[in-house]
């Protein structure tokens, strides 16, 4: 187990990390792909190659240690995701590609235990210093403010710049159905 938080984003490689190396303070390399679904139905999600190696851990330091350091421990329910487990998440066919920012390792899905979700959003929002997208996903105001989770999104500088998109998907109680809004909010007016 090595400490790699400060090493240049560059000189990573996955053939120099140990899945217990630091690569953020309080992240380690085995976090940027854990997942208990891809555990579960036996989908290898390893990351592939440095590209995307890198694109997680520029994510882990840029968004999700600024969040550790204010908020406390967490693990992200998802970081990166390979394709197979994409299409089983998505129902897809076999021959289906995901766009996904998350198949790229620049995207994280995550909660924080007594914080609501439309909390945690509005904090990325205002205090992380650059993000592509801040989404509130899959809230359900029937089963509470904590509901779903927050997606946070680092585009890698050679995809171009970040947006600073902020969104909203959100079960509305009049006809149960998913609605998206280009703003955070945690239930349809």
């Amino acid at each position: 187990m090595a400490n790699r938080a400060r090493t240049r984003l560059d000189h990573l490689t996955l053939a120099g990390l140990d899945p217990q190396d630091h690569i953020a303070t309080n992240f380690r390399v085995y976090e940027l792909s854990r997942c208990e679904v891809a555990a579960r139905l036996g989908i290898d999600n390893a990351l592939p190659d440095d590209q995307l190696l890198r694109a997680a851990v520029q994510l882990v330091r840029e968004v999700m240690q600024p969040i550790r350091d204010a908020h406390g421990r967490f693990s992200p329910i998802s970081l990166y995701r390979c394709q197979a487990l994409e299409r089983v998440l998505k129902k897809s066919p076999p021959d289906w590609i995901s766009l996904s920012p998350h198949t790229g390792g620049w995207a994280c899905d995550l909660r924080i235990p007594g914080l609501t979700t439309l909390a945690l959003a509005q904090w990325a929002s205002t205090h992380l210093p650059v993000f592509d997208e801040v989404c509130c996903e899959c809230v359900d105001p029937d089963l509470g403010p904590s509901s779903g989770w927050v997606h946070i999104a680092l585009r890698p500088a050679a995809l171009g710049p970040n947006r600073a998109q902020l969104r909203s998907q959100i079960r509305d109680r009049r006809n149960g159905r998913w609605v998206i809004v280009e703003e955070l909010q945690d239930q349809i007016a």
